[in-house]
């Protein structure tokens, strides 16, 4: 039987659980009455109007826009170097927490490896946790073995530790992950998690993009999330456009999420039961619709991403600027939530009609 919708299966949620998430939320909201005042505002919304009175309550910051693979389903393997933009400095990210009191949570990274920042990271992480806000990023894990970092990563705090691994074995994992070490990178995942285990946290999550290259080996995937030391494993079903026509082309000639059928899907699960890892699972296409029943994107009337070049783009699904950009948050991010810009793209999704960039993420018919 295909899987048709993800709905009935396992979705991802945080590292160390819904519990500890809600939890760090109402400690984030008790000990600042601006934020607690703006949730309010926000739960009272209810994605009814384009014009809102509350800040964002969430948002992607992207610290770096360069990585260091070159991964055959992600746009950055194309950009001169490997980069887009300079890096976001820390005064700049700071400025952004200080100003958005609203926020409970964060991620981030965005269209590139953060840990390629350095120190500077991780003072990024530390800053926000501080303020009890949730702290979630991504990383390839390439660079943990250098200069301590799998060590700085786990004493910033972060709440949540995103690692893609595509492959469970190296040819398969280089040949997506380009420009990649198969061998260095499971050692630093290792490492990671048994920095974890000795502090009594669970922090990561093994994220897999299921296509064509690796179908065929999603058991074996399950096994090597339980061998590294994940107690989180989630596969993506979907592949993202990036807003670019030529991407969702070149992505959909290698997906493979749709061949997953309910019952490999519950396979997969036992599996991971039996190894000690929760597999969950992620889809977009069929997540939204339009119509007499709305079930809206969210993104709009709740967060947005920050470009380590402090322009705003409407989602991580897209992610780049140049794609899709609804202001610059150089002189404040408040004026772009507020602004003519999001209204009209808050709106367009309340009438029906999001934008083309946004109908990937709809279901048919938008």
């Amino acid at each position: 039987m295909p899987l048709d919708s993800a709905t009935a299966l396992p979705p991802p949620e945080p590292a160390a659980g819904l519990a500890a998430y809600r939890r760090e939320r109402a400690r984030r909201l008790a000990g600042d009455a601006r934020c607690r005042a703006n949730y309010a505002l926000y739960q009272r919304a209810v994605r009814r109007s384009a014009t809102v009175a509350y800040l964002p309550i969430k948002l992607d910051i992207e610290n770096v826009s360069r990585c260091n693979f070159a991964c055959t389903m992600c746009p950055v393997s194309e950009w001169p170097k490997g980069r887009r933009a300079a890096d976001m400095p820390l005064a700049a990210f700071q400025q952004l927490i200080d100003e958005q009191y609203g926020l409970v949570e964060i991620k981030l990274q965005g269209m590139g490896e953060p840990t390629l920042q350095r120190d500077a990271f991780f003072a990024m992480i530390r800053y926000a946790r501080a303020q009890r806000i949730w702290v979630r990023t991504t990383t390839n894990a390439s660079l943990l073995h250098l200069a301590d970092n799998a060590r700085k990563l786990v004493d910033s705090d972060a709440n949540e530790i995103q690692i893609s691994i595509d492959g469970a074995d190296k040819a398969t994992y280089e040949a997506i992950r380009r420009q990649s070490n198969f061998a260095r990178v499971t050692a630093n995942c290792r490492r990671l998690n048994d920095l974890c285990a000795a502090r009594g946290v669970v922090r990561t999550k093994m994220w897999t993009v299921v296509q064509q290259a690796n179908r065929h080996q999603l058991p074996a995937l399950v096994d090597l999330a339980a061998e590294l030391g994940f107690r989180n494993l989630v596969f993506s079903l979907s592949l993202s456009d990036f807003g670019q026509p030529a991407w969702r082309a070149r992505n959909d000639a290698v997906a493979s999420g749709d061949s997953v059928t309910r019952a490999a899907a519950e396979a997969l699960v036992a599996r991971g039961r039996e190894r000690g890892v929760r597999v969950g699972f992620w889809m977009v296409r069929e997540k939204y619709r339009v119509g007499p029943s709305p079930r809206l994107c969210p993104w709009p009337f709740e967060r947005a991403f920050v470009s380590s070049d402090l322009r705003v783009v409407p989602c991580c699904f897209i992610g780049i600027p140049e794609v899709s950009e609804l202001g610059s948050a150089a002189d404040g991010f408040s004026r772009v939530w507020f602004g003519p810009a999001m209204t009209a793209f808050r709106q367009a999704h309340l009438d029906g009609r999001p934008p083309t960039i946004c109908r990937g993420c709809y279901e048919t018919g938008v």
